[in-house]
């Protein structure tokens, strides 16, 4: 997997012009899927795309 398969929480909020809390809300709701490194999160691409055809 490349570095580039993986977004913060500010680069997808940035990318689907919506606020990091609304983003971080997702994940707590388990309606996007995500990797916590340390005390980071990291979304893959697919999961985010995933989640984007959902929406």
């Amino acid at each position: 997997m490349a570095k580039d398969d993986l977004f913060s929480i500010e680069e997808v909020a940035k990318t689907l012009k919506v606020s990091y809390i609304t983003v971080y809300r997702w994940i707590r709701a388990n309606k996007l899927p995500s990797v916590k490194a340390g005390k980071q999160y990291r979304i893959k691409k697919v999961d985010l795309d995933a989640f984007l055809k959902v929406k």
